[in-house]
């Protein structure tokens, strides 16, 4: 049987991860983050150029994030044991402190509309899941285009907006917190 891929608007089915975590190998499952966000953030594998520039701003970001009420699991199709060899040995990964989620399988690249079967890795890919469990952002880029954290944050910010205020107000391009929303069939409303 084909696995669903998720798209906007779609609940996120119970998961159970394999991480590296903690200086650990840990058994982690979605319903412990219930009422929090989620981000979901793909990448092709360890010990890669791209991956660490990533993973380090993210690492810098952290606290940003957190104070957002969000978890950070980033994922790639290598093992739990080569992530912890990559934060071992690499200046930038071992910063990381969020969880570096394994997916040998693919499953969750699968889930998630990333896995690159021929190849058996993921293509870079954010994604942001509200306290609800339902699917609020997608991000899927080439493999050969870093993201940015500080995006990232901004689009966790305006999705956190709009599910505290739904449809009532909404969010211009670029909008940060503090300005002004528009109301949908109206001009902008003000700050909120």
């Amino acid at each position: 049987m084909e696995q669903k891929t998720l798209h906007i608007g779609d609940l996120l089915p119970e998961l159970e991860l394999k991480a590296y975590y903690q200086d650990a190998e840990k058994a982690l499952k979605t319903r412990d983050y219930d009422g929090k966000w989620k981000i979901f953030f793909f990448y092709p594998a360890d010990f890669t150029f791209v991956c660490p520039t990533e993973l380090e701003e993210l690492a810098m970001m952290y606290g940003d994030f957190q104070k957002e009420n969000a978890e950070i699991f980033s994922v790639s199709c290598d093992t739990v044991f080569v992530h912890k060899a990559w934060h071992d040995n690499s200046p930038a990964i071992k910063k990381v402190t969020f969880p570096m989620v394994a997916d040998t399988t693919g499953e969750l690249s699968q889930l998630f509309g990333t896995y690159i079967q021929s190849e058996g890795l993921s293509l870079r890919g954010s994604f942001i899941v509200d306290p609800a469990g339902k699917l609020a952002t997608i991000e899927i880029n080439s493999n050969s285009i870093g993201r940015s954290g500080k995006e990232l944050l901004r689009k966790l910010r305006a999705a956190k907006f709009v599910f505290e205020h739904g449809d009532v107000n909404v969010c211009p391009a670029s909008w940060e917190p503090g300005e002004e929303t528009l109301k949908p069939g109206m001009d902008l409303v003000g700050k909120i």
